[in-house]
């Protein structure tokens, strides 16, 4: 039966402790007697506390892993890679984020974790914040992923999960978007800094987009992980505290 049941976890490649006593019929206690010594034996690693992965055969413990898309999602349900690492995956930065960043609408006690020497980081946030999501195939696993104009949108509503505004900035430039698909999403995440500062982008870039006129008196930073000093634009009630001229 446990030679049964391991095979059929093989397939799987990854799974939970609940999800193993189910397909060996097994107590919870014995089992995790059983996945201890398939950890020993370099059969199983654990990903973190419940979570297991599969090593293939010929592949050695600690030296095998999945990637770190996947490994992310697995963190925490629903899930989508996002921020900077959205951008990374989209081509449309060239950092390397240190750490992958996991947007989930879930609570999770742990917001930062270190899994097989990577960094992840949970960002929970509203239903209502939760959408413009893809799927990418990776490693035979579906990852979601947030789409083109949703990470930038997400990246303005945080800077500080994506590097700075600098950082979406050079996406903008660099990038290609649907900028009315991008425009309906900074209206719909709720946040009108989000606005304010793809509009003052897209002025500044030179890029066209139909946004709606900022009603509010008060001034938002344009980069809030930035000193707050610099100049002030009426049109979208920014404090430009970064050279956008920078991107040259």
């Amino acid at each position: 039966m446990r030679i049964k049941m391991f095979d059929e976890l093989a397939r799987k490649k990854v799974f939970t402790v609940e999800e193993a006593a189910k397909i060996g019929g097994i107590d919870r206690n014995v089992l995790k007697v059983i996945l201890s010594r398939l950890e020993k034996k370099g059969w199983v690693e654990r990903i973190e506390k419940g979570k297991y992965m599969v090593i293939p055969l010929g592949a050695r413990k600690g030296e095998y892993t999945l990637n770190e898309f996947v490994i992310g999602s697995l963190l925490v349900d629903p899930s989508a890679i996002a921020y900077w690492s959205a951008l990374n995956y989209h081509g449309l930065t060239e950092q390397i984020p240190a750490t992958v960043f996991v947007q989930t609408t879930s609570r999770k006690k742990k917001q930062e974790l270190e899994i097989f020497g990577v960094r992840y980081r949970i960002v929970r946030i509203k239903e209502g914040k939760f959408f413009g999501i893809e799927g990418a195939w990776l490693e035979e696993f579906q990852v979601n992923v947030t789409d083109r104009e949703k990470t930038i949108v997400d990246c303005l509503d945080k800077p500080g999960l994506c590097g700075g505004i600098i950082e979406v900035a050079k996406a903008l430039k660099h990038g290609e978007f649907d900028f009315e698909k991008l425009s309906e999403y900074a209206i719909k995440i709720g946040n009108s800094g989000v606005v304010r500062r793809l509009g003052y982008l897209c002025d500044v870039l030179g890029l066209q987009i139909n946004l709606p006129e900022v009603k509010a008196k008060n001034y938002l930073l344009l980069d809030p992980t930035m000193p707050k000093k610099g100049e002030t634009n009426g049109k979208w009630r920014l404090i430009i505290n970064l050279d956008i001229g920078e991107l040259e």
